[in-house]
Parts: C-alpha cells; structure tokens; sequence
C-alpha cells in the first residue's frame, strides 16, 4: 500500500495521533483566511475596517506556529546542527541528537511555567485586551498548553532516539 505525500517516512508512530495537530493548524489558517477575506471584501465595498480582529488573527498564527511546532517535534525536524552532528560516530550522534533534544524538551518546560505564570496573572489581575476587551488570559492560557504539547512531543523523541541506540 502506497502512502500519500502526507503521510511519508516522516511520520513516525506515536501514541497520540499527529493529526490532532495537523487539524488544528487547518482549522487556524482556515479561520485566518476567512477573517482576512472577510476583512479586505468589507473594506473595499465600504470605509469599514474590521481592524478589531488582528487580535484573532495575532492570537490564530501564533496558535498555528505552536501547534505546527509541535508537529515538527514529533516527526524529529526540531533545529538540529546536523552538519556537524553527522561527521561523529554513530554513538556520538545519538548522544548529541538525544541531548539537543532535551535541551528544547526543557526549553518548552520552561516557556510553558513561565507562560502559565503569565497567564495566570493576567487573569487574576483582570488584564483585558484593548480592541476588544477581551480577557487575555484566553490568548495567552495557549501558550503553556501547546508548550506542554511540544513538551511532550520532544520527549516521545527522546525516547524513540534512546531505543534506536540500544
């Protein structure tokens, strides 16, 4: 049975499906297109700008950069010096691979504590946004989950490179 282009070597097995998050990033830039189709049609008929959903669509690419992270993390196309990290042995190369992929492991830990901080103070300070007075806490609660999700993602990593060396 043939794959599709979609679904190549690049798509390892992992426990939780990647195509939650291939839907996910769909469903953002569907929702972008929309907004901006909707924003430009409305400006060119008429003098009325829909400038109040940049913050849909700020919070919708961000949403997309993380979820698309994400990903890219399970599938091993984290940033990886691989010029240089294919010239050692093959036991080097996979302590250098398992180490950089701790390294952003711990790097999405840290941005989802901090990032839960941020979001949990700007809720319990009432932080409202200024085009639409929404609560931020709303954008900003994304940012520790899918940093948590990537998080998570790595570690998977982590554990098929541990396999592939034993």
């Amino acid at each position: 049975m043939e794959c599709e282009p979609a679904q190549g070597a690049n798509r390892p097995r992992t426990r939780i499906p990647l195509s939650i998050e291939e839907n996910l990033a769909g469903i953002a830039i569907g929702l972008l297109g929309l907004i901006t189709f909707a924003n430009v049609v409305v400006r060119y008929l008429t003098d009325f700008s829909f400038a109040f959903t940049e913050e849909f669509s700020i919070f919708l690419m961000l949403f997309m950069a993380l979820v698309g992270g994400s990903s890219v993390m399970a599938k091993g196309g984290h940033l990886n010096i691989l010029y240089v990290a294919d010239k050692f042995p093959p036991k080097i190369r996979h302590a250098t691979l398992l180490f950089a992929t701790a390294v952003s492991a711990f790097t999405f830990l840290l941005l989802a504590v901090l990032g839960g901080r941020m979001a949990w103070d700007e809720y319990r300070y009432e932080v409202t946004s200024p085009g639409l007075g929404i609560p931020t806490w709303f954008y900003t609660m994304w940012l520790p989950l899918l940093s948590l999700a990537i998080f998570g993602r790595a570690v998977g990593v982590m554990i098929r490179i541990w396999r592939r060396q034993k």
